[in-house]
């Protein structure tokens, strides 16, 4: 069952590790219940920069 789905841009990414990245996108002001922000670790070798936008799916599975 899909929860959510939305784009958003991705305006940083860290480096956790050796072995993967942190993609964040948050809302500024965080008082726009609009606005939907995530940080979400990937593996290395994603090949996503700051500025690229990004699909976010949840499902409950």
């Amino acid at each position: 069952m899909k929860i959510i789905e939305f784009e958003a841009p991705v305006e940083f990414v860290a480096n956790i590790n050796e072995h993967k990245d942190c993609l964040m996108s948050q809302d500024k002001s965080h008082e726009n219940p609009d606005v939907l922000w995530f940080n979400i670790d990937v593996p290395k070798g994603h090949g996503v920069q700051a500025g690229d936008r990004v699909r976010i799916i949840v499902e409950k599975i």
